[in-house]
């Protein structure tokens, strides 16, 4: 068995404390409900007896007592309303307690359920990077929707039906006995025979739901991937590949419960058989006893009756086991989430000053085994200074700047990184992050307002701020020209806009932060040389109290940095400034400059400059 299998009802009922008592009324007001609702028939077998001349009433003690101080079952005769009012008033109590518990049941189960979803994305929100890199996003909301929809429904409804079913099969065959041990044992007979065949039924099916249900994640998966990427889609004609690969799936997912189905209706079949000829049995029998005498026409009716009643919940357990099988690969799905270590904060963690030197000391690092991304790395960047990154893709630029935001963990005896001679895992992780603004190649944008958008974190009314932090960004003029400027709709994940237009946005939003660390992850790769050149123009006058980190493939985006750093297969090839690098005419920093600047230059018009910054 998988660790996360165990104690998954157990951590099912830590979600339960605080409204444990509405489940305990729940089940009181149910046995109640059943009690009542149970006695209407001994209502109208007394009544049958009366009519029909039965020489003895068979009834409890204490009832016949009161009948014949009443006068007997000539006081029943002539006061039939007398007995129908009986038989409103226990209807009436069984309905009042009906109420009751199923209002319990909801209180219980909605309350339980809320806890629970709310533990859930609050467990999410705090795992690790590295997690959500691992799992589909379509996966994980089917797990939040459609599995914590299983277990809700076997808490409102499964689980008071399996209260329900013992209390109804004991106090059914309780009075059944009291009436006529014979038949009562010919109807339990039946009973151990159903409850056999469908645990043993349900057992052998309970991995088919988990599979189901994991088939069932994967095409949520696809679909929320699909949606996603629907620009894409379009862009490369790819229509009719998604949609055979989606027919794919969803014939795979379907033909999973068209087997389910196919299994379940033979069980289902099989117990209405069973059960059809147990009722057919007793009717027989407790006929030939009625014409025999032995029981009265009145205890016959009744007996059938409670037979009846009796059948449903002893078939009812086998739903209830396959409600339990699901509700259990619910629960196992679950707490495979709820089981994953979240992001904690060291003992002892603190909150220093974050304008201060950062330094990478002797840092490597791999992706779970994988070859090392960055090899024995050390380097310092001065508080207050721009600092470039230039590499290659897979050279490990990015991956610098996942560690210094901690979304990967650096593990121990690989390095360290410090800020103000503060190892990064001393410091408590939401100031960290709070205080380093980074802007990715590919920023995410909300399907909000843009300027929701930019003002997500900060949380200003201020539309002049907004307004100065996207003319920084060089994107101003291009959110004036939509006919609702700031009020305009982004589309999910930014559709509406252009990836330039995207990218700076998120600088805006950025900035509206005022982090003490800044980071531009390839983040104006965009922009047109123009238009990346203005912003950093911008940037400098706007950032100037800020260290500011550079990561990009353009040269011009890293020249006027202070320092700029050269990866080459996860190590540090060169360091230095602009003009010191392009003294290094063997190295990687000045072939690539010189290669970018000629076909910069293949691409200007006739009578143009090429870009200053250097050269021979």
């Amino acid at each position: 068995m998988q660790p996360h299998n165990k104690g998954r009802f157990k951590m099912l009922y830590t979600f339960i404390t605080g409204f444990r008592w509405y489940y305990v009324l729940a089940i009181i007001f149910t046995m109640l409900a059943i009690v009542f609702n149970y006695l209407m028939p001994q209502v109208i077998r007394l009544i049958v007896d009366v009519i029909s001349g039965a020489k003895e009433l068979s009834m409890p003690q204490f009832i016949l007592d009161y009948i014949n101080r009443q006068g007997g079952s000539e006081f029943i005769k002539n006061n039939l309303l007398l007995s129908a009012g009986a038989s409103l008033l226990l209807a009436v109590l069984s309905g009042v307690f009906t109420f009751l518990y199923r209002y319990c049941m909801a209180k219980a189960s909605e309350g339980t359920i809320r806890k629970l979803r709310n533990h859930l994305f609050d467990h999410i929100q705090k795992l690790p990077y590295s997690w959500h890199v691992k799992n589909q996003t379509g996966d994980i909301i089917q797990r939040c929707t459609s599995d914590v929809e299983t277990i809700k429904n076997f808490l409102s409804i499964q689980f008071i039906e399996m209260v329900r079913t013992v209390f109804l099969v004991t106090f059914s065959l309780t009075l059944m006995f009291m009436m006529n041990v014979k038949l009562s044992l010919i109807a339990t007979a039946f009973i151990p025979v159903v409850v056999a065949y469908s645990a043993i039924f349900f057992k052998k099916i309970a991995d088919r739901f988990k599979y189901a249900d994991e088939a069932e994640g994967a095409l949520s998966a696809m679909v929320q991937e699909n949606f996603t990427g629907v620009r894409v889609v379009r862009a490369f004609g790819r229509q009719a590949y998604e949609i055979e690969n989606f027919d794919t799936k969803n014939d795979y997912f379907a033909n999973y419960w068209i087997k389910l189905g196919y299994l379940l209706s033979k069980y289902w079949g099989i117990g209405d058989l069973v059960s059809g000829l147990q009722v057919m049995l007793i009717i027989i029998l407790g006929a030939i006893e009625a014409a025999n005498g032995v029981i009265t026409l009145g205890e016959f009716l009744v007996f059938v009756f409670y037979n009846a009643m009796l059948v449903w919940p002893v078939r009812q357990f086998g739903r209830i086991l396959s409600e339990m099988s699901k509700t259990s690969v619910s629960l196992s799905r679950i707490k495979e989430i709820v089981s994953e270590e979240q992001e904690n904060d060291n003992p002892g963690a603190i909150a220093p000053d974050m304008n201060k030197d950062i330094e990478f000391k002797n840092v490597t690092f791999d992706y779970e085994g994988q070859k090392p991304v960055l090899k024995n790395v050390s380097f310092k960047i001065k508080a207050g200074t721009t600092f470039g990154i230039l590499g290659g893709t897979g050279s490990g630029k990015s991956t610098i700047m996942y560690l210094l935001d901690r979304l990967y963990g650096l593990p121990e005896g690989k390095g360290s990184i410090e800020i103000g001679g503060v190892d990064i895992r001393n410091i408590k992780l939401e100031h960290l992050r709070s205080n380093i603004g980074f802007v990715l190649q590919e920023p995410f944008l909300f399907s909000k307002t843009i300027q929701q958008n930019i003002d997500a974190f900060k949380g200003t009314n201020s539309i002049e701020e907004i307004r100065h932090f996207a003319e920084v960004a060089a994107v101003d003029d291009a959110i004036m020209g939509f006919s609702k400027g700031y009020d305009t709709i982004v589309g999910e994940r930014g559709v509406t806009l252009s990836g330039g237009q995207k990218q700076r946005v998120a600088i805006a939003r950025m900035l509206m932060q005022h982090s003490p660390v800044m980071i531009f992850d390839d983040s104006l790769s965009a922009v047109d040389s123009e238009t990346d050149a203005k912003i950093r123009g911008s940037l400098k006058e706007n950032t100037s109290n800020s260290t500011v980190i550079l990561v990009s493939h353009r040269i011009t985006t890293l020249m006027n940095a202070d320092v700029i750093l050269v990866l080459e297969d996860g190590q540090i090839s060169e360091m230095g400034t602009h003009k010191e690098l392009l003294e290094n005419e063997n190295g990687i920093y000045r072939k690539i400059y010189d290669i970018q600047s000629s076909l910069e230059t293949e691409l200007l018009e006739p009578g143009q400059n090429a870009p200053a910054g250097g050269g021979n």
